[in-house]
């Protein structure tokens, strides 16, 4: 369920949308905000004019937000974006800490405007060598 509020930081969201498009770049915004509304940060996609297919605004401020604040700050705050975040970025959101997320067009109704990625799916092969990563990996996370 979405607030008034929410609308607010939502209608940013989607400016910086509409200046990542003037700016040739796809339209992607994105902000995120403290527990009072505040906006903490914003960026818009640069995928193009970087020419840096992560250059998405989700990604770049979940991680100015990993970098940032701390892990209550990080708790208190939401993610508000012009779209749903993207499986890559929704993977940095989470390991970033943030609240929660509030997007504007789904991505469901994004691949109604604009069918498909144009990329073929990568296949996955594995898992294998499954005792051999394991001693790297076993202990770390502990």
């Amino acid at each position: 369920m979405t607030t008034p509020d929410d609308h607010t930081l939502l209608r940013q969201a989607i400016e910086l949308a509409a200046r990542a498009r003037a700016g040739g770049n796809p339209p992607f915004g994105s902000l995120p905000a403290g527990p009072d509304g505040k906006v903490l940060a914003e960026a818009h996609n640069t995928t193009l004019t970087d020419r840096d297919i992560t250059a998405h605004p989700e990604l770049k401020l979940a991680r100015w937000a990993a970098r940032e604040l701390d892990a209550a700050s990080a708790a208190q705050t939401t993610m508000y974006t012009s779209c749903q975040p993207c499986e890559m970025c929704e993977a940095v959101i989470q390991r970033a800490g943030l609240r929660r997320v509030v997007f504007a067009l789904s991505n469901e109704q994004l691949l109604d405007i604009r069918p498909g990625s144009g990329q073929p799916p990568v296949p996955q092969v594995g898992p294998a060598l499954l005792e051999e990563v394991r001693e790297v990996v076993a202990g770390y996370y502990r």
